[in-house]
Order: structure tokens, then sequence, then C-alpha cells
């Protein structure tokens, strides 16, 4: 007796397992059906689109050459997470541009692949000086459109996406502020 009590109790627990579980898994494709059917944008949420896009092409592309002409080697050590994490961050902002509609940009404008051309003029010391200072003019830049994006977009997507990047790019900032003075 004792254990077909125990037999009934473990399938009625299994059977309650299996509709929580059936349960759960509805609300968050309920959940994500919503996420996902918000499509909308503003002018603005566009615009964020375009500006951060080139920021961080330009980033990635300034960064590898960081990592073939840096004269100290932990500017290129900057270059080499330069080139990871906005690889990583470009990917996904393209991924959301796609689900949105919104067109994304493939190539760098011609104010960026300018300056990319003259940073590959440069090398060593003047190299590493015109990198920072570009990375740091263009983090910050960039650091305001993310945080004005997570503040007040239209999108939930593009929301979401700018508050996580805004504090990689706040680390970027701290990092690129944090080397060592040059020696005179």
């Amino acid at each position: 007796m004792r254990r077909r009590k125990m037999m009934c109790l473990c399938g009625d627990a299994a059977l309650a397992f299996t509709a929580v579980s059936v349960g759960a898994g509805a609300v968050a494709a309920s959940a994500g059906r919503a996420f996902a059917a918000d499509i909308s944008y503003s002018a603005a949420d566009k615009a964020f689109v375009l500006k951060v896009s080139q920021g961080g092409m330009f980033e990635v592309a300034a960064a590898k050459v960081a990592e073939q002409k840096a004269g100290e080697q932990n500017i290129a050590d900057i270059g080499n997470t330069e080139v990871h994490d906005h690889t990583l961050v470009g990917a996904k902002l393209h991924d959301i541009a796609s689900q949105l509609g919104i067109s994304y940009p493939l190539t760098l404008n011609a104010m960026f692949q300018a300056k990319v051309d003259k940073l590959n003029g440069l090398s060593g010391k003047a190299f590493d000086d015109a990198f920072i200072d570009e990375m740091v003019t263009i983090h910050e830049a960039d650091g305001a459109a993310f945080a004005q994006e997570a503040q007040s977009g239209q999108n939930p997507m593009l929301r979401a996406f700018a508050a996580e990047t805004v504090l990689i790019v706040r680390r970027h900032i701290g990092e690129l502020k944090a080397l060592p003075l040059p020696v005179m």
C-alpha cells in the first residue's frame, strides 16, 4: 500500500512538473513574441544605429592598425581588445538593425576612412598618441549616444542593446585614460 502511494505521489509530481515546464515555456515564448513583434523605431533610433555603427567600424579598423603599428605593447593590447569587443558589438547591432529593417552600413564613411588612412601613415610614438586621441574621442561620443539611447530610445531592443553596450564603452574609456603618462 505504501509503495502504491509513493508511485502515485511521484506520478503526480512529474505531471505537475511537466505542467509547470510547459506553462513556463508558453510564457517565455509569448514574451519573446511580444518583444520581437515590436519593430517600431523612431528617427532618433535610426540615427543612433547609423552613428554608432560607423563609430564601431572605425574603432575596429583603427584597432587593427594598432595591432600592427603600435610602438608600445599596451597600445597593441588595447587594439586587440577593441577589435574583439567592437566586432561582437557590431555584429549584435547589425542583427538588431536587420530585424528592425534599418539599413546598416558595411563600409566606413569618408570621414572615418580618412582617419584610418592617417593612422596608417604613422608609426611608433606618433601612432600611439594619435590612436589614443582618436579612441578617447570616439568612445566619448559613442558613449554619450549609447547612454542617450538607453534612456530615451523608442525601440526596446535598441534600448536594451545600448544599456548593455554603454558599460563596455565606459570600460574602454577607463582603460584608455589609465594608460601611463609618456616619459619625456
